[in-house]
């Protein structure tokens, strides 16, 4: 299996390859527009030229196209129905990517053995493609494997009940973290009504009597992003997300790093001239 990475810009080249002949699995990304949020509309087809040439037509969002066919062009119709149910169902429970086909798919109908050759297709795509830089089957916090737990952060203000996670790729906030309904009312138009409104739309947060709660753990670029959705008014991340011993996020991440950057004083500071010799 190979996945090939296509910039829209570069489509029409892309159809003039003859591995634009094959059946295939593809997955069309881009961001939201306001940047918060990377989406995936996940497909498949048989006749890749002509569906791609659609999509470029129809649909906007999308930046890149990442095509997954066979190097032995032996991917079938079946393997490909069921790797688009697959995809889509293992993208939805990460929660990294927000997809864009808009409905849950049925399950096709699929002889044991043919899907034990999908799963093993789909080992490999998954491998391929958070190689070229889209975790999107990746789960947003994964398992421990190290000693050291990850540092939980809450968010209390303004009544809310917050709990998340600092990661490489930003902050994620948990499921059934939730916090006041209404916008702060001088916020309306602002960062917050503007993050909040596209995850209402897509199920991420719903309303809960006179609270807007998380459905299931979300990924934001930033703690700031993260605090201002759930607070529902602007807001600094790294001070409104702390541990449960009050420590800021600002005092756990930012400052260990200004202190691990800091010069240290043994090796530029001269020893006192009445100091003892050590023995």
């Amino acid at each position: 299996m190979q996945v090939i990475e296509v910039p829209r810009s570069l489509l029409a080249d892309f159809l003039a390859m003859p591995e634009s002949t094959q059946v295939a699995l593809y997955f069309l990304v881009g961001e939201t527009e306001d940047g918060s949020e990377d989406t995936v509309y996940v497909g498949q087809t048989g006749d890749l030229r002509a569906r791609l040439t659609a999509h470029n037509k129809e649909k906007d969002f999308w930046e890149r196209a990442l095509v997954l066919i066979s190097r032995t062009n032996s991917l079938t119709q079946t393997h490909a129905l069921f790797l688009e149910w697959h995809c889509l169902q293992a993208i939805r429970t990460a929660g990294r990517f927000r997809d864009e086909n808009g409905n849950k798919g049925n399950r096709p109908f699929t002889p044991p053995p043919l899907e034990a050759d999908c799963l093993e297709i789909f080992e490999t795509g998954q491998a391929l493609v958070s190689t070229l830089g889209y975790p999107m089957f990746d789960a947003l916090v994964q398992a421990v494997e190290k000693a050291v737990a990850p540092v939980m952060f809450h968010c209390q203000r303004r009544g809310a009940d917050g709990r998340g996670y600092y990661t490489a790729d930003g902050f994620v906030v948990l499921r059934d973290s939730s916090g006041p309904l209404e916008n702060t009312a001088s916020q309306g138009g602002t960062q917050a009504e503007r993050l909040r409104a596209p995850l209402i739309a897509s199920g991420v947060l719903v309303a809960d009597g006179k609270r807007l709660r998380f459905t299931r753990d979300h990924l934001f670029r930033t703690p700031s992003g993260a605090a201002s959705v759930l607070l529902g008014r602007s807001a600094n991340g790294w001070i409104e997300w702390m541990t449960e011993s009050r420590q800021t996020l600002d005092a756990i991440e930012r400052q260990k790093v200004s202190a691990q950057s800091a010069p240290s004083s043994a090796t530029t500071d001269p020893p006192a001239c009445d100091s003892p010799t050590p023995r």
